[in-house]
């Protein structure tokens, strides 16, 4: 027992048999995490595998049609729902696994020891119980967008626009862009516009969630979390 008089309730350090205990749960998380983590690699490859097959469709004839670059577009979009979902759950995984190492392995190492403070270890307890998502939907959309998809999403848009510019002949004006982007019966500048406004709508997810994670990080300042 140690008397830490002062600096609140009593710490208590843990037994050899609760540190092991403890390393194998670490284990375990990490290894959920992992198995979560390859599945979110595999979402982004279907999407980088898919925007390059339309790419290569796309720009193989300058007789080719432009459509097959929005079809794969929403096909992306499909998939960052798909990756968010996922991502719910590696978080979950991740975030424990961080707690780990920063409230247990970190003073282990460190050789102050590692006791119960009322605080993480309560957290990570509460945790194990009640499992919960830490992060939104719209938070893992808005992350998973930053870190892949607006990238993707970038690229796609510039093709498709070069697309519209250079086949089957250099556009002379704007209008011819506008133009040959219509699709059936539905003139170009509409559809120039549904576009402009889906990838604004991204813009706007990513730069949103990631001002409400700042402000979110500054209102915990140095509180222990998780998530």
């Amino acid at each position: 027992m140690n008397d830490d008089a002062g600096n609140g309730p009593e710490a208590v350090r843990y037994s050899a048999a609760e540190l092991t205990a403890i390393a194998h749960l670490y284990r375990g998380e990490v290894y959920r995490s992992t198995a979560w983590r390859s599945r979110l690699d595999n979402t982004t490859n279907w999407a980088v595998v898919t925007s390059g097959l339309a790419l290569s469709l796309g720009f193989a004839d300058a007789n080719a049609s432009a459509l097959p670059l929005i079809l794969v577009v929403l096909l992306v979009a499909v998939f960052l729902g798909l990756e968010a979902r996922r991502y719910r759950y590696f978080n979950v995984w991740r975030a424990r696994c961080r707690l780990l190492e920063t409230e247990f392995f970190a003073p282990l190492v460190a050789g102050t020891g590692v006791t119960r403070d009322g605080r993480w270890d309560a957290l990570l307890s509460r945790d194990l119980r009640q499992p919960r998502f830490h992060v939104s939907y719209l938070c893992a959309l808005g992350r998973r967008l930053r870190k892949n998809y607006v990238f993707l999403l970038a690229v796609m848009a510039v093709a498709y626009l070069g697309k519209l510019a250079i086949h089957p002949v250099p556009a002379a004006s704007i209008g011819d862009v506008v133009e040959r982007a219509a699709i059936g019966p539905v003139p170009g500048s509409a559809v120039l516009v549904v576009g402009a406004l889906f990838h604004a709508a991204w813009i706007a997810i990513a730069v949103g969630t990631l001002r409400t994670e700042w402000r979110q990080r500054r209102g915990r300042g140095a509180l222990i979390s998780i998530g």
